[in-house]
Order: structure tokens, then C-alpha cells, then sequence
């Protein structure tokens, strides 16, 4: 099923507030400015910061 494209377009970094975009085949979010990656668990975003990696 995936993320919403409404709820995406409204989904920021809650370290940055930067919009994040869809990776790892939609499985997780990531935000371009720190570069941190928030996991989609059961359609749902993970929006945590405790949650998310830092890939470069």
C-alpha cells in the first residue's frame, strides 16, 4: 500500500524540518540536510528521532 503521497507531502525531518523523500525501494524516509533516515513500519513513518540512521 505505501505512504499517502498527502501525508508525504506534509512529513518533515522532526530534527530540521527539511522534507523528506522516499529510499530504500519505499521502505524508509530520508531527509537530505542531515542526512537522517526514518524507517516505514506497516505503511506507517516512524518519525523518531531515537528511530532513525544517519547514512551519507
Amino acid at each position: 500500500m505505501g505512504v499517502d503521497v498527502e501525508l508525504l507531502s506534509i512529513l518533515a525531518c522532526p530534527a530540521c524540518k527539511t522534507p523528506v523523500v522516499l529510499v530504500h525501494d519505499d521502505t524508509a524516509l530520508k531527509c537530505d540536510t542531515c542526512h537522517r533516515v526514518y524507517p516505514i513500519k506497516d505503511d506507517i513513518p516512524v518519525m523518531l528521532i531515537d528511530e532513525a540512521t544517519i547514512e551519507p
